[in-house]
């Protein structure tokens, strides 16, 4: 995802490199304006003197609390302290659209899911009584802007994406998809090809490393604090830092050998060698991290109490067996919808951007 960049006290910051943000920053606090086709209505404001060298809690246990440093925008409130915003008590504020608008995080081809989700989608129009259609998104920022502007309902967020969209956007996550026996989550993995001369983490030092987007749990945040805490590595100083764009974008930089090494989400990997898009001999994985939530479901905030409920219906009535979607999540083992909070669940990512000193601004 590209990145432009509003930036504080006139500093001049490039675009989506360390070396080259890092070399010309005057100052040292800038904002990164994260959404480059729909004017941006929120930033994600870093302070890159403590990212770059703050200190980061060994094997990301921090002992801050993320959950008191995590506020909505003023928009929203938060009565009961879940930490999504509420349903406007007002019925005048409330919406219940005759079109539902449903999007899929956009981690690989939106054409591909497009079809793999259909039968969903249609399993959704019967339980709603609504008619609902498949919305494909190209970046974290368009998608998450779709739902704060009111014109998208119904998302998968993933999980980096998630604290952003739910403090920006009014999103509400209930539900996450599981393995048969409950178990859930993904590994954020550090790839490289056969014959890199990348054998260990510390071999890319003097080398280079992809990212996603800086939203991206396991394609930056998670990484970054990983190489911080464990590994004593920052970019620029350590290594040359360039952002892909999507998971699979470094996925297959990396099988077509123009990243050297990259940050991925296994979940992705699966399925795409699944696919045949990529063969496990093209690439090496040389750290494999802690499991994470995978992405999560939920709706804008605003949507009547009653329509709220019937699409939590929908998900979690679904009959995953012999449909398109059942095929391509079983390919990262997934096999039906579960119930989650983000309060609890996302606790570690919370964490991850407090140790990160990420925070969120929303305009």
């Amino acid at each position: 995802m590209g990145a432009n960049t509003e930036v504080t006290q006139s500093c001049h910051i490039p675009d989506l490199r360390f070396d080259e943000f890092v070399a010309n920053v005057p100052c040292w606090v800038f904002v990164v304006n994260l959404n480059e086709q729909f004017a941006a209505s929120f930033t994600q404001e870093f302070d890159m003197r403590k990212y770059l060298m703050g200190t980061l809690a060994a094997s990301l246990l921090f002992s801050a609390t993320a959950s008191a440093q995590f506020t909505l925008d003023t928009r929203y409130t938060d009565s009961d302290g879940d930490l999504v915003a509420d349903t406007p008590t007002d019925a005048s504020k409330q919406v219940d659209p005759s079109t539902l608008i449903f999007a899929y995080t956009p981690v690989e081809d939106p054409a591909v899911y497009a079809d793999v989700w259909s039968e969903f989608i249609d399993h959704m129009a019967k339980t709603t009584g609504k008619k609902v259609q498949f919305f494909p998104v190209q970046s974290n920022a368009a998608q998450i802007e779709a739902m704060r502007s009111g014109r998208l309902h119904i998302a998968g967020f993933n999980t980096g994406s998630n604290p952003l969209a739910v403090a920006c956007a009014g999103f509400k996550p209930f539900a996450m998809m599981a393995r048969a026996d409950d178990s859930f989550g993904y590994e954020m993995e550090i790839i490289t090809f056969p014959g890199s001369g990348i054998e260990k983490v510390e071999d890319i030092k003097g080398k280079q490393l992809a990212f996603t987007s800086q939203t991206s749990n396991s394609g930056f945040k998670a990484p970054s604090a990983i190489l911080k805490a464990d590994f004593d590595m920052v970019p620029e100083r350590d290594f040359e830092a360039v952002f892909s764009g999507k998971h699979d974008n470094s996925i297959l930089g990396v099988a077509n050998k123009d990243y050297q090494a990259a940050s991925i989400a296994n979940s992705v990997r699966n399925r795409m060698q699944a696919r045949d898009v990529v063969k496990p001999e093209q690439l090496n994985i040389i750290y494999t991290s802690q499991t994470f939530p995978t992405t999560g479901y939920g709706v804008a905030h605003n949507l009547t109490p009653a329509l709220q409920e019937k699409i939590r219906e929908a998900f979690f009535s679904f009959d995953w067996e012999g449909t398109k979607l059942q095929k391509e999540f079983e390919k990262s083992g997934e096999a039906k919808f579960i119930p989650i909070t983000f309060k609890k669940d996302w606790d570690v990512i919370r964490k991850i951007d407090a140790a990160n000193n990420v925070s969120y601004t929303c305009q």
